[in-house]
């Protein structure tokens, strides 16, 4: 299955570029989910050219060449910090929404999921660097312990979304939406020395899952 993946913005100030980049262990990790990870330029979303929507047509051209199966947001930058790459996820959550296709969010993904959705963030300490235990409030198996790599956490659960995990601290770890087969993660599975089974067992679910609307 192919999935489309946002890609951080890495400002390289003094050989003036802003360079589009995925970290590799990421993609690895795809290919341990059995799937196939393709880039996405935030240069075809920049927001010089406006919203992107079906007025500007650079990315959606690029989705309908690629036909993803699916869409994932990973870490990196702060929201508002690359305004092309929020552009990008805008649009990709857009897309994926209109054809029901399976999202997941991780750390600043989900907290694109949520911002998206309405919700907004918090800031949030301890989160940084650390590791603590996960509580989780749905059904199956989720990881003992996650990382963290996080300063900002979700003020509340956004609506259509439902809590399925939590921090020690009871901040919102893990969330779900409630009829598209959307998932955000506030942990980084690709992080992991190795790649816990459980979150590989996760991720395949959600890539064979499909929308009960």
């Amino acid at each position: 299955m192919k999935v489309a993946v946002s890609q951080r913005v890495d400002v390289w100030a003094d050989r003036g570029e802003r360079r589009d980049a995925l970290d590799q262990r990421l993609c690895q990790w795809l290919v341990e989910a059995g799937s196939l990870p393709v880039p996405v330029p935030n240069t075809l979303c920049a927001p010089s050219m406006g919203e992107c929507g079906e007025d500007n047509p650079a990315l959606q051209d690029w989705l309908l060449t690629i036909k993803p199966d699916a869409v994932l947001l990973p870490g990196g930058n702060d929201l508002g910090e690359a305004p092309e790459r929020d552009h990008t996820e805008r649009r990709l959550l857009a897309y994926a929404k209109e054809l029901a296709l399976p999202a997941l969010g991780i750390c600043r993904g989900m907290q694109m999921m949520a911002a998206w959705a309405g919700g907004s963030l918090a800031p949030v300490s301890g989160h940084v660097r650390a590791r603590h235990s996960l509580q989780a409030t749905a059904n199956g198996e989720w990881p003992d312990t996650v990382n963290s790599f996080h300063n900002f956490a979700l003020a509340a659960c956004p609506q259509e979304f439902v809590v399925t995990a939590r921090a020690e601290d009871g901040t919102i770890e893990a969330m779900r939406h409630e009829t598209l087969p959307w998932e955000g993660w506030m942990w980084h599975p690709e992080r992991e020395p190795q790649f816990n089974a459980i979150n590989v067992m996760r991720f395949r679910a959600l890539l064979n899952s499909r929308s009960i609307i």
